[in-house]
């Protein structure tokens, strides 16, 4: 706990670096697209506050959530509607105030705007005008949960982030075949109501010995982050009423089991895929030969486009 001896060293740091902010550069005319806490309240940076104090208007996904978050931080800034419904009328709202050298906000519900936010299309239509576009990070779920996952190492840093799952599940299942056949880990979100129909298709299509990290409540009072094999996932929520509530997200780690790629399959394996191939696409093929070979899915998707490219 901080005593008053603390807040009495605390308070002069503070408002230095709340000056050496003020006194930094802000553009007039210009769109600043600004990261909010996904969660936590203390986690909006004093760059992003001082920015959503100092624009002219705020545009907001909704704005009655960010006025929330304006209260808690004392800000009084007036905010206008920017969602999906109308992003043309609010782009086009945004580009006459910045004609006229108004700073304007870009916020969304939580973390950073127009990355699978609404916002981009504001941010393409400004940067069109002719305006400057003034990005300031902060909060991600993404980066939060790969934080925590051990998904991504020094030497391969890459993943690839894959936003939402379809809600319907023969959509569902395709849509998680093409994205786990990327040899990095793959960040993707879900919805309470679905993560139990979309964990199951996620084991079957990953595999159930693939390592998985489920992150609910990224930030907020009842984190929590499991990394597991796929196949374990529905167990480990069934422990736990509590655990299907929440916001979540959702990484797949990257196949790790071993492969010699320059080597070619074996007798029995060619001719699974010879098969195969021949009534469907390299793409389905692999798919369906991972699961009847035990090979990954990319050393197979390879192996079979070197052969048959014209059906990839």
């Amino acid at each position: 706990m901080t005593d008053s001896a603390d807040w009495e060293q605390i308070g002069p740091t503070w408002k230095r670096h709340a000056e050496g902010v003020a006194g930094q550069s802000w553009p007039a005319g210009a769109l600043y697209v600004v990261a909010t806490p996904i969660g936590n309240l203390g986690d909006l940076s004093l760059r992003a506050w001082e920015a959503l104090r100092r624009c002219d208007a705020i545009a907001a996904e909704d704005t009655r959530t960010t006025r929330a978050l304006l209260d808690a931080w004392g800000i009084a800034t007036p905010l206008l509607a920017a969602h999906r419904h109308n992003e043309r009328e609010a782009a086009e709202a945004v580009i006459r105030r910045l004609a006229q050298g108004e700073r304007i906000a870009l916020v969304s519900d939580a973390g950073a705007p127009a990355v699978s936010d609404p916002g981009a299309r504001v941010v393409r239509e400004v940067q069109a005008a002719g305006h400057r576009v003034v990005p300031l990070p902060g909060p991600s779920a993404v980066i939060a949960a790969l934080m925590a996952s051990g998904a991504t190492r020094d030497e391969e840093p890459g993943f690839a982030f894959a936003g939402f799952m379809p809600s319907k599940a023969q959509a569902r299942r395709k849509w998680l075949d093409r994205w786990l056949a990327w040899p990095v880990p793959v960040v993707m979100f879900e919805t309470p109501h679905r993560l139990r129909a979309a964990l199951q298709d996620l084991s079957a299509a990953a595999g159930p010995d693939r390592r998985l990290t489920v992150a609910r409540e990224l930030s907020k009072r009842f984190e929590e982050i499991r990394t597991l094999p796929a196949g374990e996932a529905l167990a480990w929520l069934d422990e736990d009423a509590h655990r299907e509530q929440g916001e979540f997200v959702l990484v797949v780690h990257a196949d790790e089991r071993e492969e010699a790629p320059d080597e070619d399959l074996s007798p029995e394996q060619r001719r699974i895929m010879e098969a195969l191939l021949e009534d469907l696409s390299v793409r389905d093929a692999a798919r369906i030969g991972a699961r009847a070979t035990g090979l990954a899915r990319d050393r197979l998707y390879a192996w079979a486009l070197a052969r048959s490219p014209r059906l990839g």
